[in-house]
């Protein structure tokens, strides 16, 4: 017999199954030697009270044990099937790819960056001598943006696919088994380069092929029918159908789909800084209590909140994180967050953004549909020019730019390339800065301390989206008037993060399917 229950927990009670078997054993009135085996199903945390909750979700078996249930997703060989061109091997490109084989189709992956093992290299470039690759950096190579900003798997996409088969095939390639149980799952920076190499790996061993410094800058078009890719190296291929999984940060593929006429939407987006407080505050803060203890995990936050008619929202949170220089260009300074799998920097961080909408851009409506790129642009070559051309990111304690003021000295950071005092409050454009000063304030109404002259707001917050959507028909998910193309992913303006992204690589792939079975 087994019965499922719901059990609230102190934090200790809930770090070992020897502390809450006596809970399970009292709840349902049976001894400890009745109970053969507890099976954690859910696990989050309830933080809303002076007296931190852990709220598990459990499978209690009695006298009989439970039943093996490892999922694992078969991949058949496809060297021989129909191919399948897919730009970008970024969380969309990747599962797009293992689905397509899992029905039958050859993925061939195109990606303008390195494998994940030499992306490293050119990363530690940036740190050491603030040289960017403009096709090997935090946003480009094998992976994407998300291999090396932290792997939060958190998504409020509830329509559009399977978040657990994205969980259960990222643990079937080396992510911790915990994801699948925790509310908010997180597989780690230090650990997601492994699972994409064990993706690439069953990619290949099924008869796909993955091309790296592969980046492309042609779509040949027959009318409106997408036929194939031309790349920087002079060779084209040709397939029947074409996966677009670029990501938000690739400029130069919205231009060339300009030139050749594919049609493009500008969309809201959000831009903002990266505040750092210590980790310790925010704990205090989150948990109501002095120090966190042994038996919770670094605090993280969410925030939202309104100032004249625009959101100004968290996004991002890296509790025991880094914050990371995530410019894809040279000329340009943009900074992004992560996390490792443990989470144990002594620093908290999170992007503090402001919405802005394609009508807020008026002075830039000569772009057309790349104001909002143009708009981007001009303020990371603002923010790198600040500090004479380097990656080192202008910053201001937080209280400081509240009140207006630069600031005379800094805190210590978690960001490698160093920072230096800048007035971010004047430099970024007033519709941005205006709305974060107010909405800091409201935020630190909320959560007393927010508001630290200890933590530091770092400039600037530019990617966490893209202001260009490639339009679909949401029947068949091809391009509105490009037959054969099929925009996939945050490039496409179709997900926001690693999870929503992965499924709509897989709900473009089933797509891709359905079209070449008939």
């Amino acid at each position: 017999m087994k019965k499922d229950l719901n059990i609230s927990l102190t934090p200790k009670q809930a770090s070992d199954e020897q502390f809450y078997r006596p809970v399970i054993c009292q709840k349902l009135g049976a001894s400890d030697s009745d109970i053969t085996s507890i099976v954690v199903r859910r696990r989050s945390i309830d933080a809303r009270q002076r007296q931190i909750r852990i709220n598990l979700g459990v499978t209690v078996y009695l006298g009989e044990e439970p039943e093996v249930s490892s999922v694992k997703y078969h991949y058949q060989n496809v060297e021989h099937k129909q191919p399948i061109g897919i730009v970008g091997a970024g969380p969309a490109g990747l599962f797009a790819a293992l689905r397509l084989i899992e029905m039958g189709l050859k993925p061939i992956v195109f990606e303008r960056g390195k494998n994940v093992s030499d992306r490293k290299r050119d990363i530690a470039l940036i740190h050491r001598e603030h040289i960017i690759d403009p096709d090997s950096n935090y946003g480009f190579g094998e992976g994407g943006a998300g291999t090396f900003s932290d792997g939060k798997l958190y998504t409020r996409s509830k329509k559009r696919g399977s978040v657990l088969k994205v969980l259960e095939v990222l643990v079937q390639f080396g992510a911790d088994p915990e994801i699948l149980i925790d509310a908010h799952p997180h597989v780690g920076t230090d650990k997601l380069p492994g699972v994409i190499r064990g993706i690439r790996e069953q990619i290949i061993a099924s008869g796909g092929e993955i091309h790296f410094n592969s980046r492309v800058t042609d779509f040949i078009l027959k009318g409106d029918q997408c036929t194939g890719i031309k790349l920087a190296n002079g060779s084209s291929y040709d397939f029947e159908a074409l996966i677009l999984a670029t990501g938000h940060s690739a400029r130069d593929i919205y231009e060339l789909l300009y030139r050749k006429g594919i049609n493009l939407e500008a969309k809201t987006f959000a831009m903002g800084v990266r505040v750092e407080h210590p980790q310790a505050l925010i704990d205090t803060i989150q948990y109501h209590q002095a120090q966190r203890g042994p038996f919770l995990p670094a605090a993280t936050y969410s925030f939202v909140e309104q100032v004249k008619d625009r959101g100004v929202y968290s996004f991002c949170m890296c509790p025991g994180g880094f914050i990371v220089p995530a410019a894809t260009s040279p000329g340009e300074l943009v900074v992004n967050g992560m996390s490792a799998s443990k989470r144990n920097s002594p620093f908290a961080n999170s992007g503090l953004v402001v919405e802005v909408r394609p009508e807020d851009l008026r002075e830039y409506q000569q772009h057309g549909v790349f104001a909002g790129l143009e708009f981007q642009k001009q303020v990371e070559k603002l923010c790198f020019m600040i500090n004479g051309n380097t990656q080192f990111a202008p910053a201001q304690r937080l209280t400081d730019f509240v009140a207006g003021k630069k600031s005379t000295d800094l805190p210590e950071s978690s960001y490698r390339p160093g920072l230096m005092a800048a007035a971010l409050h004047d430099k970024l454009p007033k519709r941005i800065a205006g709305r974060l000063r107010e909405g800091i304030q409201q935020i630190d109404q909320k959560a007393k301390g927010f508001l630290s002259k200890e933590a530091t707001a770092v400039g600037v917050e530019s990617r966490t989206s893209s202001p260009v959507r490639i339009p679909r028909n949401e029947n068949d998910l091809q391009h509105i008037r490009i037959k054969g193309l099929f925009p996939c992913g945050e490039g496409a303006g179709y997900a926001g993060g690693i999870a929503s992204s992965a499924i709509d690589g897989e709900r473009c792939a089933e797509a891709v399917a359905e079209i070449c079975n008939h």
